[in-house]
């Protein structure tokens, strides 16, 4: 359905405007439907993203400032999310033998046991979203949004 629709506007200020709602919109959207699909495993997408930055981690332990600059909503409250994942067995918190104050967090295998449960369905979902958008949309879509960030 068109942006218009949905937001039952006959018309926006400008293009950009436009562009700014759509972004926002759709934005909304998909993470409502990632939301679902991970809300029967008693799971946030926040906390999902947690686990995957971990598993890139491939077994290093890695830290909560680092965790944090890696999050795609940044303003997450990661020392909350992680002992969420720590309480459902998902992650462990070691202290750093190094540096007391340093606390280490790790995906446990249970974690990355739910990854690789959830994992095809997330694929599924975004093969679903993007069926009508060829993979050059999809790149040049990727581009124009890293120009808006300034990367």
């Amino acid at each position: 359905m068109r942006l218009e629709e949905e937001l039952k506007m006959d018309k926006f200020r400008s293009v950009f405007q436009k562009a700014s709602l759509n972004l926002m919109f759709t934005g909304e959207w998909l993470m409502a439907r990632i939301d679902s699909l991970l809300k029967p495993y008693d799971i946030s997408s926040q906390q999902y993203n947690v686990l995957r930055i971990l598993r890139g981690q491939q077994g290093k332990p890695i830290n909560l400032f680092a965790i944090q600059e890696r999050m795609l909503n940044r303003m997450s409250n990661a020392t909350r999310l992680v002992e969420k994942l720590r309480q459902k067995g998902l992650v462990t918190r070691e202290l750093c033998e190094q540096n007391r104050r340093k606390v280490e967090i790790a995906i446990t295998d249970k974690g990355l046991q739910l990854l690789d449960k959830l994992d095809p369905m997330i694929e599924q979902l975004e093969e679903t979203m993007f069926q009508d958008v060829t993979e050059k949309d999809a790149e040049k879509l990727s581009a124009t949004l890293d120009t808006m960030r300034g990367k």
